[in-house]
């Protein structure tokens, strides 16, 4: 068997078992699954496309973005990425409803990092409301509130994640404290020890009543008298003191008891506070790397966006949007390999034959007398390719012709200032005059 076949074959099986951890909501090992599979078949499409449900689902939309247009470009036949992606921008407002979710996420980081927290929990309640599925700040709730001894808060925005993905762990571990912390844990186990503890009688129990003899006339009386004087006297020279003894020795067990339970108590609410120190170094650590991430994701988000425009504008020969939304576009910000040879192609293709193409319609528009058309072509061509000389050249023999001496003036003077070796500089130099 061929190496790329056994990696199939491997990929398959890892997205089988993500689609399984996907179906049982157990969405962190989904997505371990499922990244595993593309790293051994990037061409994957059901498992690229499945990340990105994934993604979406908990709340990360820029990295769902990215695995759909991905997914697109690696197969871009009927693909249901396709239908993600149009779902998405079809709804009025989505991807800015999603972007101001962001903003109000990373508000509440900046605010943290100025330790106002209640400002950075009007921040995240406004995310959560937005978008209840945003585990990241769903987890960033709770943990403030842990923070501020509001663990029934906490306990409410961790069920939350729970319900989301049920595997999250720290969000299990988070829930443990506030499970101590409200009694809950405790209540649980009192519950689980009750159903246990009592046993129903059965039908073949016996209720013995107790005895009793009748008697009459003084034998009787004498009796009675004689069995309580011999009954305090035994008791007071026999009983007593094994009573007074046995008592004293059960309650010395008992504080012998209740003393070893107050140390191990003692020691687990040592653990606990230590487990609760170590947690809350370990959350201040994640906030300082979610500011840093989320940031990046806010820039990230919005080329993502753009890119989308320009693949959509580009499929419908739309050089107009192509270039402008193109022109917006910053490469850097984009890491992923396969989008970035997305980019890279289109930006290719534009600095080759669309700038071109650009000042042909540019030149077409002025024959037709459509002027205005004809500046916004030959402005784009010259975004597009900012070296284009032909193009600045034209727009200022147009400006020439509007009889607008100070933009024409203009783009003559930049092939001079910036581009003298060209071959449009003397064109330029006889236009303007000197």
């Amino acid at each position: 068997m061929d190496n790329a076949k056994r990696n199939r074959q491997v990929a398959n099986g890892f997205y089988n078992l993500g689609l399984e951890k996907a179906k049982r909501r157990d969405l962190t090992g989904a997505v371990e699954y499922l990244k595993k599979s593309l790293r051994f078949d990037k061409y994957q499409m059901d498992a690229r496309n499945l990340l990105g449900l994934v993604f979406y689902e908990l709340g990360e939309t820029a990295d769902a973005l990215m695995q759909w247009v991905i997914s697109m470009n690696l197969h871009p036949e009927d693909n249901p990425a396709d239908s993600f992606l149009e779902k998405i921008q079809r709804k009025p407002g989505q991807l800015e409803k999603e972007n101001q979710t962001l903003q109000a996420y990373n508000q509440a980081l900046a605010y943290i990092k100025s330790k106002n927290e209640d400002l950075a929990v009007l921040q995240l309640n406004r995310a959560v409301e937005a978008n209840p599925h945003f585990v990241k700040a769903q987890m960033l709730l709770a943990l403030i509130c842990m923070s501020q001894g509001d663990y029934v808060k906490a306990g409410k925005s961790l069920l939350q994640v729970l319900q989301i993905d049920k595997s999250n762990a720290a969000a299990q571990q988070y829930m443990t404290i506030v499970k101590q912390n409200t009694g809950r844990e405790e209540a649980e186990q009192k519950k689980q020890k009750n159903a246990y503890s009592h046993r129903q009688m059965e039908e073949d129990d016996i209720i013995i009543p107790p005895a009793y003899k009748e008697s009459s006339g003084w034998s009787s009386i004498l009796n009675i008298i004689a069995g309580l004087v011999i009954g305090m006297a035994a008791m007071f020279f026999l009983v007593m003191p094994a009573i007074t003894k046995s008592l004293n020795a059960s309650h010395n067990q008992e504080l012998i008891s209740y003393s070893q339970k107050i140390n191990e108590l003692n020691q687990e609410l040592d653990v606990v506070k230590g487990d609760y120190t170590s947690l809350e170094t370990e959350a201040g650590q994640m906030k300082e790397q979610l500011a840093t991430i989320e940031e990046e994701n806010q820039a990230r988000l919005n080329q993502y966006q753009i890119l989308i425009g320009i693949l959509q504008a580009y499929r419908n020969d739309d050089l107009m949007t192509t270039a402008q939304l193109f022109s917006m576009l910053d490469a850097s910000l984009i890491t992923d390999e396969d989008v970035l040879a997305i980019v890279n192609a289109i930006a290719e293709d534009m600095t080759t034959n669309g700038y071109q193409t650009l000042q042909n319609m540019g030149t077409a528009a002025w024959n037709t007398g459509r002027l205005d058309d004809a500046i916004q072509y030959y402005e784009k061509s010259i975004q597009v390719k900012p070296d284009n000389t032909s193009a600045m050249f034209l727009l200022g023999r147009l400006y020439q012709d509007q009889e607008n001496t100070e933009k024409a003036n203009f783009w003559f003077g930049k092939i001079l200032d910036e581009f003298p070796e060209s071959s449009q500089a003397e064109r330029a130099r006889e236009a303007r005059g000197y």
